[in-house]
């Protein structure tokens, strides 16, 4: 993993396609660890169905904090839209009522960001659940993250 590499980024709203009239967003989060499984990172994720690109991401803990931190970094012409999440209690405080649907899996309304967490997972070793890769800090736990969602969604640009 290459620090220099992820420092030189440009943020992630400059991989992004132009938003469209009302958005649909997808919204979900997955655990990884840091160091040992006991260390639990939750990695956040705000999908856009029509584009596939993800838009916004958080690394922290399973918090109403954290979900209102991933609401924050999702850029404003996004937001405007629908959002569907699973039944975590965290989504319901945070994001607008109105605008806001809980459904479980089953409904196909969150199967894309799943599919993305698949992705991750198949994809990058440290985010395997049982794994012997794993990052030593959460920094650099972040900087792989990032790396990956910079791929990710440049290939929705070509």
């Amino acid at each position: 993993m290459d620090k220099k590499k992820a420092n030189e980024l440009p943020p992630l709203t400059e991989t992004l396609a132009p938003a469209t009239a009302s958005p649909t967003l997808e919204l979900d989060e997955l655990w990884s660890f840091v160091q040992k499984s006991e260390n639990k990172q939750w990695v956040w994720i705000a999908q856009c169905r029509d584009t596939r690109q993800v838009v916004a991401y958080y690394v922290g803990d399973r918090s109403q904090e954290s979900c209102r931190q991933l609401w924050e970094r999702i850029p404003g012409e996004y937001r405007q839209g629908q959002c569907y999440s699973d039944f975590w209690a965290a989504y319901r405080a945070v994001l607008p009522d109105q605008q806001h649907r809980a459904c479980g899996k089953e409904s196909g309304q969150t199967a894309h960001v799943e599919r993305w967490n698949n992705t991750l997972r198949q994809r990058i070793g440290r985010f395997v659940r049982k794994t012997f890769s794993f990052s030593k800090c959460v920094k650099m736990h972040e900087y792989a993250l990032l790396l990956f969602l910079h791929r990710y969604n440049l290939q929705f640009l070509s």
